[in-house]
């Protein structure tokens, strides 16, 4: 269970543990429960666990990109105070922790990366989004998982709210785009920190060959598989995902 969330600074985030900071970026559809169980076992571990929240349907409609959480991420680490930062992120969150550490690498310590975006993916589909179809959107939320019954009805009905909240749709739709046009692969191979790639086999969102081509690009990458998992390992195989990252802080880290 995450802790309390604090509201201060013009930020919203939970805070926990003391030690090395994780960073954990959420992604487009996602939100700050992705990440329970990484939060619980590395606080327990000795180190310190930070969850912004992301400003994704806060933000004004044309600065609704990624580089605008970048800047957001920036601004939060200097009110915070951050270096020598793990930034770990899933999907979109993944995309930003990529286009922070190229543009920020003196306060990235290291990178995890976890069904991310930067390269490309498959969104929901050009139907997408899909008002007011509530069985349409609990199959399409169930795709993202390999084992379909981590898509409880509490996450369906998450993402059928915002589906059919406008506000939410365009920015949806924009972050969709702006994902899309910030290819990272030029930018790839100057990442020099140690990077964790940790890949569910049956992603269907970024596939494995995602993966594989990031591995490729980084200079300094691990790709790690978590088998019978789709694209949020940390939340369909939390116990993998942790052994496979607790290893990597170990070994990269300290």
């Amino acid at each position: 269970m995450l802790a309390e969330r604090k509201e201060e600074g013009g930020f919203s985030y939970v805070e926990g543990g003391t030690g090395h900071p994780i960073v954990l970026l959420h992604g487009l559809m996602g939100g700050l429960s992705n990440f329970d169980s990484v939060y619980e076992f590395f606080t327990e571990k000795g180190y310190r666990v930070i969850l912004p929240e992301m400003p994704m349907y806060t933000l004004p409609l044309i600065k609704t990109h990624i580089n605008s959480l970048s800047k957001y991420l920036e601004s939060f680490f200097k009110y915070k105070n951050l270096t020598n930062i793990t930034l770990l992120g899933n999907s979109l969150g993944g995309h930003v922790g990529l286009v922070y550490s190229k543009n920020h690498p003196e306060r990235v310590n290291s990178l995890v990366l976890t069904g991310s975006s930067g390269l490309y993916e498959n969104a929901f589909g050009d139907s997408f989004p899909r008002r007011g179809d509530y069985e349409y959107i609990k199959r399409k939320t169930e795709d993202v998982f390999y084992n379909k019954a981590v898509a409880t009805k509490e996450l369906v009905d998450e993402v059928f709210a915002s589906v059919n909240d406008r506000n939410r749709v365009i920015r949806t739709l924009a972050f969709s785009k702006s994902a899309i046009r910030h290819n990272m692969a030029p930018d790839l191979p100057h990442l020099k920190m140690p990077i964790c790639l940790i890949w569910g086999r049956q992603d269907a969102v970024t596939p494995p060959d995602v993966a594989v081509k990031f591995h490729e690009l980084l200079p300094d990458s691990e790709l790690n598989w978590v088998e019978e998992c789709g694209h949020a390992a940390m939340m369909e195989r939390p116990d993998k995902f942790n052994e496979i990252l607790y290893d990597f802080l170990k070994r990269r880290v300290g």
